[in-house]
Order: structure tokens, then C-alpha cells, then sequence
């Protein structure tokens, strides 16, 4: 189904989200995912987010983004470091080991959109940025801040600060060329899961 401003995808329980695309070219999403892990790292929430398991991971401290055959690399580094691989761009393997090219497509980020969830009565509940494979199957959730969360306490407030929206409105505006749009004059909290 699709709506003015991008395409909704109705769930089971009555819930929906409202999808924007960004063109998934390597460039695109090197240059957006550089901004949200190196610029942004402390205020996004990522991992998987599929029906039955959430995964929240968070870096404690800035990393760095690199690619190397196709794969951008998040990594902080350090004894206690842990990083991860999201395929972003063109894929071949080694010169022993050659990607076969349908293996590549399948790795490879063939949809990327931003997001904002909406309950059954169509209040917003959570915003960020998705990627999908090339077999359509998700990579990668990244959670922006949220007017409903209190970062501090992570729990969900009963008035909303809408300034918590500038960075979703600022990188949907700049890669998937939707304007930003002015907080609802008045909104009840959204219900949850």
C-alpha cells in the first residue's frame, strides 16, 4: 500500500510502517552510514528487528567505518572490542576464493528505507533507517532517537520532545529527498507492543 509520502506495510497485530527508500548504491550508504556510526554513534540503537527477536546493540565509544570488498566494517577496536559486516557494495571475493556473482547478490544491501512505526491508530512509535539483502531478508535496524524516550532513562515519557526528530528528518531529507514535516499539533502517546 502506498501513501503520499512513502509506502506502508500493514502487520498482523494492526500496527504499520511507513517506509521512505534511499537508493542503495555503495556510495549512498557509505556516506549514511559513515554520518550515523561516526557522527551519530551515541544516539542509535542498532541490530537485527524481526518479528521475535530485537536485538539492541549500542557502541560505548565512536568507531570506525571502513570498507573492504563490498563490506563496510563497524569496529571500535580495543581488548574488548566487537564490530560487524554489513555487504554494501560490490562483492567479488578473492582471487582463490571467488564470490560466485549470485552469492554476491544475495549479500549485497539491494533495498535501504527509512521508517517510522505507527500503532493501530496511526500514532508514530519509532523511527530509523532498514536494510534488506538481496534475497529481501533484513540486515540491519538502526533505531533513532525517539520523542516518546527519555535517552537518559530509557523509558517512555508521557509529553514528547519532537527536537529528538531533527536527525531522522535531516538524513530521510538529504538521502531519500522526503522533506521534513512539523510535529503533530497534538498526540497521544502511542501504544506499544
Amino acid at each position: 500500500m502506498a501513501s503520499a509520502s512513502g509506502t506502508i506495510e500493514e502487520h498482523l497485530d494492526g500496527f504499520r510502517t511507513e517506509y521512505f527508500e534511499v537508493e542503495p548504491t555503495e556510495e549512498r550508504l557509505l556516506a549514511l552510514l559513515r554520518e550515523l556510526f561516526e557522527e551519530h554513534w551515541a544516539d542509535v540503537i542498532f541490530g537485527p528487528c524481526i518479528e521475535g527477536a530485537v536485538f539492541e546493540g549500542r557502541f560505548s565509544a565512536r568507531p570506525t567505518v571502513t570498507v573492504l570488498d563490498g563490506y563496510l566494517t563497524a569496529d571500535v577496536g580495543g581488548a574488548a572490542s566487537w564490530h560487524f559486516h554489513l555487504c554494501i557494495g560490490a562483492h567479488t571475493g578473492t582471487r582463490s576464493r571467488p564470490t560466485p556473482p549470485a552469492l554476491a547478490a544475495w549479500r549485497r544491501c539491494a533495498r535501504a528505507a527509512f521508517f517510522r512505526g505507527l500503532d493501530a491508530a496511526g500514532t508514530a512509535s519509532s523511527w530509523g533507517l532498514r536494510l534488506w539483502n538481496g534475497r529481501g531478508e533484513q540486515m540491519i535496524t538502526v533505531f533513532l532517537p525517539n520523542p516518546w524516550i527519555d535517552p537518559a532513562r530509557e523509558r517512555y515519557v508521557d509529553a514528547p520532545d519532537w527536537r529528538r526528530l531533527a536527525l531522522w528528518m535531516d538524513l530521510r531529507a538529504r538521502h531519500a529527498g522526503v522533506p521534513a514535516e512539523p510535529p503533530p499539533a497534538a498526540s497521544p502517546p502511542p501504544r506499544t507492543h
